[in-house]
């Protein structure tokens, strides 16, 4: 597993107003859709491309284009969503697809209750979105949900990750072809499985509590 940890002040900047728990829902939706473009950068370097010639006002040259098939951004429901809109706004060409994975908050295991993806996923790029990688459970479950439809590789999108969380889930994608891309490392876990400093709860603080 490949791991990525921007280190860029605005990145930095961005994350800290997200951690202060003054920050309101509107804001910190904002600031995570500017956040995630500025991830997405970093997480799309190595997308497919093919050659495609244009004619520019001055003459003809060769470019690229996304390559078919298309990449397919999956954000974790239901944080995820709040990463969505500062992925496709990078990428536009790319597809949407959903996947629901709940954290049993006892045993900390994941499950998944909704999923709505293509059947075949064969020669697939994908790209995940969830904004904290905790225990690793939810995230790598999601990722070996991807592999067994087939997808060729995937991309790890999180804010935040925790060095038990990142530690669990190398191991977990052993010898599949994945990326991981962070915000930032944050220090540890704390007894209840929350990333500490951390920014609290993500989808509480995207929506409100449900």
């Amino acid at each position: 597993m490949r791991l990525h940890v921007a280190d860029h002040p605005l990145i930095t900047h961005k994350l800290t107003v997200l951690r202060d728990k003054r920050t309101s829902s509107p804001v910190f939706r904002q600031l995570t859709e500017e956040l995630v473009t500025l991830l997405a950068y970093e997480a799309t370097r190595n997308v497919r491309v093919s050659p495609i010639e244009i004619e520019t006002p001055v003459t003809t040259t060769t470019g690229v284009k996304i390559s078919e098939p298309r990449p397919l951004v999956v954000p974790i429901l239901r944080a995820g969503l709040g990463m969505l809109e500062g992925m496709v706004k990078l990428v536009p060409t790319a597809e949407v697809g959903f996947l629901g994975m709940v954290r049993n908050e006892e045993t900390l295991e994941p499950s998944t209750y909704a999923e709505r993806l293509p059947d075949d996923l064969s020669d697939r790029q994908c790209f995940v979105l969830d904004p904290m990688l905790a225990t690793g459970g939810s995230l790598g479950a999601a990722i070996e949900f991807l592999f067994a439809r087939g997808a060729q590789d995937v991309t790890a999108i999180c804010l935040l990750g925790a060095p038990e969380g990142v530690a669990a889930l190398e191991k977990q994608v052993d010898g599949r072809d994945v990326t991981l891309v962070l915000g930032a490392m944050d220090e540890r876990l704390n007894e209840k499985g929350y990333i500490v400093p951390g920014l609290g709860d993500a989808g509480d603080r995207l929506y409100g509590t449900v």
